[in-house]
């Protein structure tokens, strides 16, 4: 799938950090010293803007994490614990044991490109920054869960921050750890004096809460259209130049692990489509490029470029056939079972995610392998859905559809067309609907695939509740509440404010699901979803097992969406260049190039 960064509407963005250039460079010695060049692409958002500021909360920016951009610490790919994380920013951290609290321990030499020394300073305006533009640990939502209540300043390099314990978030500790951090000596203008007073005031109610937050999200869009007039980072690369081509950046000498980070530069690649990435890739031109979806006859001539090397490893995420269950007839649930069944989960993988994905043994709304460490040996509990023509045809004939001359029609009679829509650009997607529209077609259910123009329209038509039915990322984990958020949260009609837990109607507020407010699950009787996915939140792990295991039975049974694949992360490399790539399922294959490269992993090939 092609990854794209999600569009954030903005006031007009400022001008570039650093003059064009039309030029590049191979020189070996580089700003620093080192290992030469290290070319990479920023998969998560195509197409580089020359005019971007060093801003990694600009939408736009080019700023790139783990290179120039850095976190107090970078998230392990755990398969249950949220909570865990290498160094970045911070070197190590204290989690109190109700999750309280943490207190984060700087990199004791630590310090930005121009010197400067990381402080508890720059960590209390930084997260003062991330308060603006809308972060979970800071949000201005009155009884938001998860919620900083106090930042405290140590010492010099000690920060100590409290979660408001009033709705506690089990992730806490990762919304503060997975925080930009800038100098304070650079964006502490963009702050006002009154600051943290505004943003205790916000969290309230009545007019002056309101009037805060409106200030808070004004000094937001400020924050997102500053360009610094230089890139000052504490990562291991500075921005040297861009321009629309490629972003080129260069050794920090004063980088706190500098001595371990083997390339003297980094040159990002500019590329508008998946195309583009493939051909980098047959000619050998990337070290490094994450996770980008190739057909088969692709993947073939990838592997035999000189010096390619894939690496796998686990992927928190899993593709959904997703149903607006206000249409009909998707609100009946043997048609969803009819088409679970009559769909070979296996061909559909295999035309389009041969190498990015695995076929979903079931739906749990969980990826496989969390699933066994959630679930246990209940996981062989779970209806398989495995292809059987005979028990589709059993569950439409429950449904009340007909089948006249070969084709399936509606209950009355009238025609029925399964509507899929699918982003431009997402050739794994594509492919997938495609191969799903023959299969649907060759067993007597008409069917058609929809292409929209790019994934932000698609987002928004699907919340607007236009499509029938589309593809749904779900099983976003490590967090438990994270995992079934996805099939049970804002998008099926539930939101938790202040602990609560509010259900809309079909239509309204996001619902575009349209799933009921109860199912029944058999032997658990009837159940609310979205209230025991907000438990989750402040689950302990023990706590959370009963919960995960019921709502994956509510998943299987009632089929809000039918899972499809779920992903594998699939990592290209070059070893002509450059050795010491993370072995294979290893938890850095989440992370970014630039933090292997930070940790001391990557080496120049000698």
């Amino acid at each position: 799938m092609k990854r794209l960064a999600a569009v954030v509407a903005l006031l007009g963005l400022a001008t570039a950090t650093a003059a064009c250039s039309g030029g590049s460079t191979n020189n070996s010695s580089g700003s620093g010293g080192g290992g030469g060049l290290f070319t990479t692409i920023d998969v998560n958002r195509p197409g580089i803007d020359a005019s971007g500021p060093a801003n990694p909360w600009a939408p736009k920016g080019n700023s790139f994490q783990g290179y120039n951009a850095m976190k107090l610490g970078w998230v392990k790919n755990h398969l249950t614990d949220p909570n865990q994380f290498y160094p970045g920013i911070a070197a190590s951290w204290d989690i109190a044991p109700d999750n309280s609290s943490i207190t984060i321990h700087l990199q004791p030499n630590g310090k930005w490109s121009d010197g400067k020394p990381v402080t508890a300073d720059d960590v209390k305006l930084s997260l003062g920054l991330a308060a603006t533009t809308g972060s979970t640990a800071f949000a201005t939502t009155p009884g938001a869960a998860g919620v900083a209540s106090e930042v405290e300043v140590v010492d010099p390099k000690t920060v100590k921050v409290t979660q408001d314990m009033g709705n506690p978030s089990s992730k806490f500790a990762r919304g503060i750890m997975d925080s930009w951090v800038v100098p304070a000596h650079v964006w502490g203008s963009l702050l006002p004096a009154d600051f943290w007073d505004k943003l205790e005031a916000s969290r309230g109610t009545g007019a002056d809460a309101d009037k805060a937050r409106e200030d808070i999200l004004a000094i937001g869009q400020k924050v997102l259209a500053f360009a610094p007039p230089k890139d000052v980072s504490a990562g291991p690369y500075t921005l040297e130049r861009v321009n629309p081509g490629e972003a080129l950046l260069v050794k920090n000498k004063n980088f706190y692990n500098a001595s371990n980070v083997a390339p003297a530069q980094v040159k990002f690649l500019n590329y508008s489509g998946n195309e583009q990435i493939w051909n980098y890739l047959t000619a050998g031109k990337l070290d490094h490029a994450g996770f980008t979806a190739a057909p088969t006859d692709v993947m073939n001539r990838i592997k035999n470029a000189p010096g390619s090397n894939i690496i796998k490893g686990f992927s928190p995420v899993a593709v959904g056939l997703a149903f607006n269950q206000s249409k009909k007839p998707y609100d009946n649930v043997h048609v969803r079972r009819g088409l679970a069944y009559l769909i070979d989960r296996e061909q559909v993988t295999k035309v389009a995610s041969p190498e990015g994905g695995t076929a979903a043994v079931t739906t749990s709304g969980i990826h496989q392998k969390p699933a066994q460490e959630w679930l246990g040996s209940e996981v062989s509990t779970l209806e398989p859905y495995k292809h059987d023509v005979a028990k589709a045809e059993a569950e439409f004939k429950e449904a009340g559809l007909q089948k006249k001359n070969g084709k399936w029609t509606l209950a009355d009679g009238s025609p029925w067309k399964v509507s899929m829509h699918v982003p431009s650009g997402f050739s794994d997607w594509i492919s997938a609907q495609e191969n799903i529209k023959s299969q649907l077609i060759e067993n007597g259910v008409d069917a058609e695939v929809i292409t929209v123009a790019d994934y932000p329209i698609y987002l928004e038509e699907i919340a607007a509740g236009k499509y029938d039915v589309g593809f749904w990322l779900i099983a976003l984990g490590p967090a438990p509440y994270d995992i079934f958020q996805r099939l049970y949260g804002a998008s099926n009609g539930w939101t938790n404010v202040a602990g609560k837990v509010a259900h809309s109607a079909p239509g309204k507020g996001g619902n575009w699901m349209g799933g009921a407010e109860e199912v029944d699950v058999e032997g658990a009787g009837k159940i609310n979803p979205g209230e025991l996915t907000a438990k989750l939140n402040a689950a302990t792990p023990e706590e959370a097992k009963p919960i995960m295991l019921e709502l994956a039975k509510a998943a299987n049974q009632n089929l809000p969406v039918i899972q499809l694949w779920d992903y594998v992360n699939t990592q290209f490399t070059n070893t002509s260049r450059f050795t010491g790539w993370p072995e294979q399922d290893s938890d850095l294959l989440r992370l970014p190039a630039g933090v292997w490269i930070q940790l001391g992993l990557i080496k120049a090939k000698q």
